[in-house]
Protein backbone atom coordinates (compact mmCIF):
# COMPACT_ATOMS: atom_id res chain seq x y z
CA UNK A 1 0.00 0.00 0.00
CA UNK A 2 2.72 2.53 1.01
CA UNK A 3 5.53 3.71 -1.31
CA UNK A 4 6.92 5.60 0.81
CA UNK A 5 8.11 7.68 4.12
CA UNK A 6 9.83 10.72 3.88
CA UNK A 7 10.40 13.04 7.38
CA UNK A 8 12.11 16.22 7.59
CA UNK A 9 15.26 16.82 8.97
CA UNK A 10 16.81 20.02 10.62
CA UNK A 11 20.65 18.94 10.11
CA UNK A 12 20.61 16.79 7.11
CA UNK A 13 23.89 15.25 7.38
CA UNK A 14 23.40 14.55 11.81
CA UNK A 15 20.06 13.15 10.42
CA UNK A 16 21.79 11.11 7.36
CA UNK A 17 24.75 9.57 9.99
CA UNK A 18 22.03 8.61 12.59
CA UNK A 19 19.64 6.59 10.24
CA UNK A 20 22.82 5.08 8.08
CA UNK A 21 23.64 3.60 11.68
CA UNK A 22 20.27 2.62 12.81
CA UNK A 23 19.37 1.43 9.92
CA UNK A 24 22.07 -0.56 9.07
CA UNK A 25 20.73 -2.91 11.92
CA UNK A 26 18.07 -3.94 9.55
CA UNK A 27 20.29 -4.60 6.91
CA UNK A 28 19.82 -1.14 4.69
CA UNK A 29 22.59 -0.11 3.18
CA UNK A 30 23.62 3.83 3.52
CA UNK A 31 21.36 6.49 1.80
CA UNK A 32 21.52 7.87 -1.20
CA UNK A 33 21.76 11.78 -1.04
CA UNK A 34 19.61 13.60 -4.03
CA UNK A 35 19.36 17.36 -4.39
CA UNK A 36 16.27 18.27 -5.87
CA UNK A 37 15.31 20.80 -8.59
CA UNK A 38 15.12 23.75 -5.76
CA UNK A 39 17.66 22.88 -4.19
CA UNK A 40 16.77 21.11 -0.96
CA UNK A 41 19.23 17.88 0.40
CA UNK A 42 16.86 14.55 0.50
CA UNK A 43 18.94 11.32 1.50
CA UNK A 44 16.67 8.11 0.74
CA UNK A 45 17.18 4.12 1.95
CA UNK A 46 15.80 1.62 -0.36
CA UNK A 47 15.17 -1.71 1.72
CA UNK A 48 13.29 -4.57 1.21
CA UNK A 49 10.43 -2.85 -1.58
CA UNK A 50 10.32 0.04 1.14
CA UNK A 51 11.52 3.66 0.62
CA UNK A 52 12.52 6.05 3.60
CA UNK A 53 13.65 9.26 3.46
CA UNK A 54 14.39 11.92 5.37
CA UNK A 55 14.42 16.16 3.82
CA UNK A 56 15.54 19.67 4.34
CA UNK A 57 12.16 20.96 4.51
CA UNK A 58 11.09 21.91 1.03
CA UNK A 59 8.87 25.01 2.74
CA UNK A 60 11.93 26.27 4.50
CA UNK A 61 10.09 26.29 7.54
CA UNK A 62 11.86 23.93 10.66
CA UNK A 63 11.02 20.49 10.33
CA UNK A 64 8.36 19.27 13.20
CA UNK A 65 7.65 15.72 14.38
CA UNK A 66 3.80 14.60 14.23
CA UNK A 67 2.07 14.48 17.23
CA UNK A 68 0.24 10.51 17.02
CA UNK A 69 2.44 9.73 14.48
CA UNK A 70 4.60 6.36 14.25
CA UNK A 71 7.19 5.49 11.72
CA UNK A 72 7.44 1.33 12.19
CA UNK A 73 10.51 -0.44 11.08
CA UNK A 74 10.34 -4.24 10.35
CA UNK A 75 12.53 -5.96 12.39
CA UNK A 76 13.60 -9.53 11.96
CA UNK A 77 13.63 -10.82 15.46
CA UNK A 78 13.51 -9.77 18.95
CA UNK A 79 16.77 -9.59 19.47
CA UNK A 80 17.48 -7.31 16.18
CA UNK A 81 13.98 -4.83 17.82
CA UNK A 82 16.56 -4.43 20.98
CA UNK A 83 19.18 -4.23 18.76
CA UNK A 84 17.82 -1.44 16.82
CA UNK A 85 16.30 0.23 19.84
CA UNK A 86 20.28 0.81 21.58
CA UNK A 87 21.46 1.59 18.16
CA UNK A 88 19.56 4.36 18.01
CA UNK A 89 19.94 5.48 21.46
CA UNK A 90 23.53 5.47 21.48
CA UNK A 91 23.75 7.43 18.71
CA UNK A 92 21.31 9.80 20.00
CA UNK A 93 17.68 8.73 20.26
CA UNK A 94 15.29 9.01 23.50
CA UNK A 95 13.72 5.96 24.78
CA UNK A 96 9.99 6.41 25.14
CA UNK A 97 7.46 3.86 26.10
CA UNK A 98 8.14 0.61 27.72
CA UNK A 99 11.92 -1.20 27.32
CA UNK A 100 11.69 -2.84 24.34
CA UNK A 101 10.04 -6.38 24.56
CA UNK A 102 6.95 -8.61 24.20
CA UNK A 103 3.82 -6.78 24.29
CA UNK A 104 0.49 -8.69 24.22
CA UNK A 105 -2.26 -7.95 22.28
CA UNK A 106 -5.78 -9.29 22.38
CA UNK A 107 -6.40 -9.53 18.64
CA UNK A 108 -3.16 -9.15 17.30
CA UNK A 109 -1.22 -11.68 19.61
CA UNK A 110 2.34 -11.40 20.68
CA UNK A 111 4.39 -8.58 19.46
CA UNK A 112 7.80 -7.83 20.54
CA UNK A 113 8.26 -3.80 19.82
CA UNK A 114 10.47 -0.80 20.80
CA UNK A 115 9.97 2.91 20.74
CA UNK A 116 12.23 5.39 20.21
CA UNK A 117 12.33 9.60 18.96
CA UNK A 118 14.59 10.49 16.37
CA UNK A 119 16.83 13.39 17.00
CA UNK A 120 14.21 15.00 15.12
CA UNK A 121 11.78 14.36 17.73
CA UNK A 122 10.05 11.76 15.20
CA UNK A 123 8.37 8.44 16.87
CA UNK A 124 9.90 5.12 15.36
CA UNK A 125 9.03 1.74 16.04
CA UNK A 126 10.93 -1.26 16.10
CA UNK A 127 8.94 -4.27 15.27
CA UNK A 128 9.11 -8.31 15.50
CA UNK A 129 5.83 -10.23 15.07
CA UNK A 130 6.89 -13.75 15.04
CA UNK A 131 5.02 -16.01 11.90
Amino acid sequence: MLNHVMIGASDIQASKRFYDTVLGVLGAPAGMENVNDTGQTRVFYMHDGSTFSISEPINGEPPSAANGSTIGFVCNSPEQVKEFHDVAVGNGATSVEEPPGPRENATLGTMHLCYFLDPDGHKICGIHRPG
